[in-house]
Order: C-alpha cells, then sequence, then structure tokens
C-alpha cells in the first residue's frame, strides 16, 4: 500500500519524466516501453470512448479491460502525435506564435485531454469502487498514461519551438499564451533538453538509477513497516479508544469491541494509538519501534541509511547537470518562494515565537501530568497522551460533545451558502447521471455573474465510506479526482469528483460528521474551487496545473479557517436532538483545541521542513543534521535510538524532496489571506461579497494563469507576512502571556 500513501490527485508542475529526450526518442528497446500496458478487450472508437452521448462518463459501463484498451490507444496516439508534431517543425527556426499554437500546442491539448478524461475515470473508479478497478490494475493504467502525458515535455524541437516564441520580445503574446510557454520550456529545462552529448547520457543514466533506487527504498520502508506489528487481546489494553480506531484496528472490523487488534506501524494508526494508549509502557513501545524501523537497529535487509544517502546525492547530482548548485536551487524553480534562504527567514520568524511557547506548553504539560500521576519526566510518546487528557480536563474539550451538532446534509447547505456569499456561485444537486455507486451525487455549479441555467462546471459528490470498496489511507483523507480541465480546444467544462469516506446515515438520521470530519471537508472542497471556477482556457494551466507546488494548499487552509469563525459555525451547527446551534462556550473549545500544543506542533513541522531542505542542500550527513536541527527546534532532548528519517518516505520516494516545507508555507499565505477577511463581520454580506469577489479573482479564477505571489499581491496589496499564522494559530496569544508573565516576576 506504499503506492497509496504518495498518491497525489491533484497535478502539480515541474515533475520530470523517469527517462530523457535521448532515451525515449532513439533507445532501440522502444517496443519494451510501449507494451507497459497492453492493448486488451474491444478497441472502442471515438474521441472520448469512454463518455456517453451527453459527455459524461458512463461509469456503470466501464470495465478495467475498456480502461486498459482506451488507455493503450490513446497513450500510443499521443506519443506518435508529438514525433509527428516534432519532426514537422524540428528544422523551422522562424516559426510565428499562432502557426505554433495552431499546429501543434492546441492538438496536442486536445489529444492530451482525451487521454486524461480516460484517465480520471478510471482514478475515479479506483478511489471510489475497487471491485470494478483493483489497486494493481490501476497502478499500471497510471504509470502508462503518466508516461504519456509527459512525452510532449521531452520533445526537443517543440521546447526549442516555444522557447524561441517566449524569448522573442517582438512576439505580441495573450497571458495565458505566455504561461503555456513558459510550463513547456520549464518542463523541458528540468527534463535536460538544454544537455547533450556526454552530459545527457548522464542525466538519462541518474534518472533510471533513481527510479530503481527509489522502488527498492519503497519497498524496504514498506517490507520494515509490515514486520513491525503487534496483537492485543485484553479489551484493557484498548479501553478509551474511539470506534474508528478501534474498527481500523480490529482484525474482524464487526467485532471491533473483543477484538483482537492489530497494530501497524502506518502513519494513521501510530499517531491516534500514542495520542489515546493509556499504558505508558506500550506507548514507549509503540514509538521506540517505529522510530526505528528501516534504521540500522532493524534487520539488514530493510535498512536504508546507506540508501537514502545515495538518493540525495544522486539528486543533487542531477541539480548540477542541469546548472543548478543544489537540489533545493532547483526544487525552487517551481515553487512561490524565491530562495532557500527566504524561507529560512520565514522559519527564523516563526521559531523566535514558537520556541518560548514550546517551552511554556512542556513545563504546564509536565506538572499537569505528574499530578495525574506520571512518573519521572515527560518523554516523547507520552506528549500526544497526555495533550489530549490535559485539553479534555483543564479546558473541558471532549470530541464526543460535538457528535450530534454536524448533520452532513445541513453542513453542506451552509457550505454551498457561504460559497454564494463570497464568490457568487451557486451550487445545486443536477439530475443523477450515470454514477459508481446509487450514493453519489451530481452537482451543477452555476456563475451567477454569467447565468443561472448553463452551469460552468461540474463535480460529483461520493460521501460515504463502503468497507473495502473505496481507498482509505487514513480517517481524515478525501480526495479530489480532476475528470475534465476546462479548455476551450476541447470544448469541455471542468469535471471533478470530490470523494470521502464519512459515515453513512442511519435510517432516518442524517450521517453526523466529527469536527475532524467537517475539517476534511472543508480542506478538499476549498481544493476544489480553483478547478471548478478556473477562467483558464487552455487545460495546461487551469485549476492547479500550474501552481507552485508551496501555493497548492492555500484555498485548502483558507477554507479550514472558516470553521473557527463562530456566527458560521452556530450555522452549520444543530444539535439533533435539542435543535441548538453551538454555544460561545463549545466554540471556545474548539478554539482552545486548535491551540492545544500548537508551539510544539509548529516547531515539530519547521524541524521537518528544515531538514529537507538541508538534506538536498549539503553534504553533512543525515544523522548529523537531525542531531544539530532537534536542538534548535525541541525543548525535549533527542531520544538516543530515533532514527526516524530512515522511514521518511515523503521526501525520499514520494512527491515531496526539498519540498516538505509546502504544506506549511502555503498555511501561511492562507492565513495572510483570511486576515484580511476577519476584518468584517460575518453579518456583512456586503463586505465579504466584495472581498470574496478579489478572491475568486486572483486565487480561484486565475490561480494558474499568474504566479501565485502576483496574485497575493494583488489581493492583499503586499508580499505575505509569517505573523499571520502566528496568530491564525493564537501563538501570539500565549507569546505576549509569557512576556507579561515574565515581566512581572522580573519586578516581584
Amino acid at each position: 500500500m506504499m503506492f497509496l500513501k504518495n498518491m497525489k490527485v491533484a497535478t502539480f508542475y515541474g515533475k520530470r519524466i523517469i527517462l530523457s529526450q535521448n532515451s525515449l526518442l532513439k533507445t532501440p528497446k522502444r517496443n519494451g516501453y510501449l507494451i507497459l500496458v497492453p492493448e486488451i478487450g474491444e478497441d472502442l472508437p471515438g474521441k472520448y470512448p469512454l463518455l456517453k452521448e451527453d459527455r459524461t462518463p458512463e461509469f456503470t459501463n466501464v470495465t478495467i479491460e475498456k480502461c486498459v484498451a482506451v488507455i493503450g490507444r490513446q497513450t500510443l496516439e499521443l506519443e506518435e502525435k508529438v514525433k509527428s508534431l516534432a519532426k514537422d517543425i524540428e528544422n523551422v527556426n522562424d516559426i510565428s506564435p499562432e502557426n505554433l499554437f495552431k499546429n501543434v500546442l492546441d492538438p496536442l491539448e486536445d489529444m492530451s485531454n482525451s487521454l486524461s478524461i480516460t484517465w480520471g475515470i478510471a482514478k475515479t473508479l479506483y478511489v471510489g469502487n475497487q471491485s470494478v478497478m483493483p489497486t494493481q490494475c490501476y497502478i499500471t493504467i497510471d504509470r502508462r498514461a503518466k508516461r504519456a502525458d509527459a512525452f510532449k515535455y521531452v520533445s526537443k524541437p517543440i521546447y526549442q519551438a516555444c522557447k524561441n516564441v517566449l524569448n522573442n520580445s517582438e512576439n505580441k503574446l495573450t497571458v495565458e499564451q505566455r504561461r503555456v510557454l513558459t510550463k513547456y520550456v520549464l518542463e523541458g529545462k528540468l527534463n535536460a533538453l538544454e544537455l547533450s552529448g556526454k552530459k545527457s547520457q548522464q542525466f538519462t543514466a541518474l534518472k533510471l538509477w533513481l527510479l530503481e533506487t527509489l522502488e527498492k527504498y519503497s519497498q524496504k520502508v514498506e517490507v520494515a513497516t509490515n514486520n513491525l506489528s503487534f496483537i492485543l487481546r485484553d479489551p484493557a489494553d484498548v479501553r478509551g479508544f474511539p470506534e474508528d480506531l478501534l474498527k481500523a484496528l480490529a482484525q474482524d472490523s464487526t467485532q471491533y469491541l473483543t477484538g483482537p487488534w492489530i497494530i501497524r506501524l502506518t502513519p494513521n494508526i501510530v499517531e491516534p494509538l500514542l495520542e489515546y494508549c493509556p499504558n505508558r509502557t506500550f506507548r514507549w513501545k509503540i514509538w521506540d519501534t517505529n522510530v526505528i524501523k528501516a534504521s540500522l537497529l532493524h534487520d539488514k535487509s530493510v535498512q536504508t541509511s546507506t540508501t537514502l544517502e545515495d538518493i540525495r546525492q544522486k539528486r543533487n547530482q542531477e541539480a548540477e547537470l542541469l546548472g543548478y548548485k543544489s537540489f533545493v536551487d532547483l526544487s525552487i524553480e517551481t515553487k512561490m518562494a524565491t530562495s532557500v534562504q527566504e524561507i529560512y527567514n520565514v522559519f527564523n520568524n516563526l521559531l523566535a515565537t514558537a520556541r518560548p511557547v514550546q517551552e511554556y506548553e512542556i513545563k504546564e504539560l509536565q506538572m499537569f501530568a505528574s499530578e495525574e500521576g506520571l512518573e519521572g519526566e515527560l518523554q516523547h510518546w507520552d506528549i500526544a497522551f497526555w495533550g489530549r487528557q490535559h485539553l479534555r480536563s483543564i479546558h473541558g474539550y471532549k470530541e464526543e460533545d460535538f457528535t450530534n451538532y454536524f448533520s452532513l446534509p445541513q453542513v453542506l447547505n451552509s457550505l454551498f451558502e457561504l460559497t454564494e456569499i463570497l464568490f457568487d456561485v451557486k451550487i445545486m444537486e443536477a439530475k443523477k447521471p450515470d454514477v459508481w455507486h446509487k450514493d453519489v451525487q451530481f452537482f451543477d455549479v452555476f456563475d451567477l455573474k454569467q447565468s443561472t441555467t448553463d452551469p460552468i462546471a461540474n463535480f460529483y459528490l461520493d460521501l460515504y465510506a463502503r468497507g473495502y470498496e473505496k481507498v482509505r489511507v487514513s480517517q481524515d483523507t478525501g480526495y479530489i479526482v480532476p475528470i475534465q480541465h476546462r479548455s476551450k480546444i476541447s470544448d469541455i467544462k471542468p469535471l471533478i469528483a470530490l470523494i470521502f469516506n464519512f459515515q453513512p446515515p442511519i435510517g432516518a438520521k442524517p450521517s453526523l460528521l466529527s469536527f475532524k470530519d467537517l475539517q476534511t471537508l472543508f480542506r478538499k472542497f476549498g481544493h476544489l474551487l480553483p478547478y471548478i471556477l478556473t477562467k483558464a482556457e487552455c487545460s495546461l494551466i487551469a485549476g492547479l496545473s500550474f501552481v507552485e507546488w508551496d501555493a497548492a494548499f492555500i484555498c485548502d487552509h483558507f477554507f479550514e479557517n472558516w470553521l473557527y469563525e463562530p456566527l458560521f459555525l452556530q450555522k452549520i451547527s444543530c444539535h439533533q436532538d435539542t435543535g441548538e446551534s453551538l454555544s460561545p462556550d463549545m466554540i471556545e473549545k474548539l478554539i482552545k483545541a486548535k491551540m492545544n500544543l500548537s508551539g510544539y506542533n509548529l516547531c515539530k513541522e519547521l524541524y521537518l521542513s528544515q531538514f529537507d531542505l538541508e538534506l538536498y542542500s549539503g553534504k553533512e550527513f543525515w544523522n548529523n543534521i537531525m542531531g544539530r536541527l532537534w536542538k534548535k527546534y525541541f525543548v525535549l532532548p533527542a531520544y538516543k535510538r530515533d532514527c526516524h528519517i530512515c522511514s521518511f518516505v515523503p521526501i525520499f520516494s514520494g512527491s515531496w524532496p526539498a519540498a516538505y516545507y509546502s504544506n506549511i508555507w502555503s498555511k501561511m499565505i492562507a492565513a495572510d489571506l483570511y486576515s484580511v477577511f476577519q476584518n468584517v463581520s460575518y453579518k456583512d454580506k456586503t463586505s465579504l461579497k466584495e472581498l470574496g469577489s478579489r478572491y475568486r479573482e486572483s486565487f480561484l479564477c486565475r490561480s494558474g494563469i499568474y504566479p501565485a505571489r502576483e496574485n497575493f499581491r494583488k489581493f492583499v496589496g503586499r508580499d505575505p507576512n509569517p505573523k499571520a499564522l502566528l496568530k491564525n494559530l493564537r501563538l501570539d496569544i500565549k507569546y505576549n502571556m509569557l512576556k507579561i508573565n515574565s515581566e512581572t516576576n522580573q519586578e516581584i
């Protein structure tokens, strides 16, 4: 299941394919590449063979055989088209912008869209109905489609033509044309199309080596994780565990109250386990076993210490071949941040407040835990458990108190109403087309500034858990699958699948969401908005297709922030028995929960982010980097056996090498954007509409058309301020209280 952890449904630019142009176009063993997906099943005719006459997906008639056959044909056609068009312009040095788009880039976009729709349908079924699209079948389809989709970026003639047109100051280009050309040129550069001869061969060899080694690394971590498990048989050992966690652990989910329960060391199990497990010895055992997995303290066959050093060395060599000082400098090409120094400046600004707050939090937690019976000093495996106990005891926050307040139908209605208030967008359920399950809903999206009858986009909404039928990596995960991007060339509108694993309704009782469920819903809905509201006319830059990696989650975190707006919380809440909304006291408890260990948690995220950047910008041994940064970011001393870096999948075989900081950067930008809305009362609909319109026209409609920094300046009128995140996490309040207490003590 390691593949599932790394799967990203959103597509961001800057990802390189494995082989360079030389190997793809000239290697004699071409046939071995072409038959990765055999063409089996019926050969379906037409440009969109899996769509009905009304151009909606024909989900009930989709089979693995059809998907494989169509993908096989479309990928071959796209690759042949790339080669044909490249040959046509190979010796043309003065191609005009009009001819380049009309005769090369527009036809490629049209063919790519056809492939993307089939790919999106397969991906939707994989996430939403595994009985039709099992994991291994989808992996095969996904790999083949990715390879073909990236093929257009490794054509040297197309790259050179785009570069010539882009760099010619006499050419009159639209903003979108310039962005499309910029994408082709950047992708070509990062795929080594500027290299030739020996350097090109070295680059190809490096990518092949990385492909093989990253797979080995993933397998080692996966084997190490699977080999380290525990079985609990005594119900006393799981006392106090929430029902969802018990079901996830139970060998038989129908017997989750009686067990046995199997503890596997995956993040979605380890994190809640450390939070809920009252047995300190068992918590230590889980922590210890988890942080040494795949390290030198583990079985030799799954050790990754040497492998990860090799990976980072080869990535730096790759960057040097492309003309960059380090892999981090290469990574910055696809980021909103302008330099690694700018990132470090932000980190230091945040740490100056978060570190002192963390010191206070740990002291406070130590006092509380000691009073409650903890013997000795607080350790790393104690923090999550005692942090939760402290929140419950001191601040009265209990997850179960909120269970009956958030009815899914009411939450959705309020969510759609907020969208209408802010962005003049009406979302209405439409006649259900062909879907992959009877529970799936279908929605029209109307731009009220344009039309109330002609939707600008559509999306599917698949809300409920269905056992093993749906992909489920962790409790709070939702999925967004773009099936169609907006494209004027192909005359298609955005079509997205939004898929969750919420508890289904029971009889007449509606589905009830936990607050974590709410956070998931709002984050994913925020992520959906740039896809359905984009004004880009080219699919290559529509939605989040050409958004910087560290800006990719801005809309997610921005929308989640509304869950801490008291008036809005009261609107979406309604107790199932009493009909009452959340009281101000309960809303304050939610805010306290957000503040709980916020200094410690921010420092942890900063630590992992800086480790990633330092690893890929220098040659210092990873263990030395870890030890040095640990002292900088944490109050408690490092655990002597801690080798958690050895299984730090996201920065090695995952999608985030030299980019792990992207989430915290997006949080910072989102907090700064949301702070503008906090200056307006939720009751002031006129002002909210004005701000919402500005936000829509920058971060939603034009997110891929203009760089994120330019969109931010357009909305706020300045560059981002890290202090907004401190305020958003209430760290500024904690820090100021510490200063007042310190000054008072000095006076005494």
